[in-house]
């Protein structure tokens, strides 16, 4: 017997607090896998990375920041690098430049790639995949493809991404 699905409206969820925030697609509280080392060191590295850049490199880093992809979709990247010639938003609902997911062991194919197919409908450029035992994928449309380039500019800003700097940031 399948398990009952409880439904509520958009603002019930943005009245609710959730720990971790979750995620609200399409009426559903979906809860987000995160809490682990590797996971939250790695989110830590790339916040660390881009902040340096930020003012330079014409961006805000937001970890864990909501995002508004849909009308009935909020999604929760790990880090988001939003422009930083837009206005603040408390919920963000112009594309951000970037977004990173970084993968825990709960989380699944199916999952990532609903996700990033959304950020790539909200018309993000930039969706990078971080699996911290594992490989680096960019989300290019509707695919994910191994991340080849190990450092890039982003495009949108005028900061860069380098997997191996960040790699020196792990601890």
């Amino acid at each position: 017997m399948a398990a009952a699905t409880t439904f509520v409206t958009v603002e019930e969820y943005l009245r609710s607090s959730f720990e971790p925030d979750a995620e609200y697609v399409d009426g559903e509280i979906e809860e987000r896998a995160v809490g682990e080392n590797d996971h939250s060191a790695w989110q830590n590295a790339i916040v660390f990375w881009f902040q340096q850049q930020a003012k330079a490199g014409q961006i805000r880093v937001r970890p864990e920041l909501r995002v508004q992809v849909s009308p009935t979709c909020f999604l929760v990247p790990d880090v988001t690098l939003l422009d930083r010639n837009l206005p603040i938003e408390q919920i963000v609902t112009h594309p951000p430049v970037a977004v990173f997911e970084i993968l825990s062991p709960a989380d699944t194919l199916k999952r990532v790639m609903a996700k990033c197919g959304r950020y790539e409908a909200m018309g993000i450029r930039t969706i990078l995949v971080i699996d911290p035992d594992g490989p680096k994928y960019r989300y290019v449309d509707g695919k994910l493809a191994p991340l080849e380039a190990r450092a890039f500019d982003i495009p949108g800003s005028k900061c860069r991404f380098d997997l191996d700097e960040i790699e020196k940031l792990l601890d």
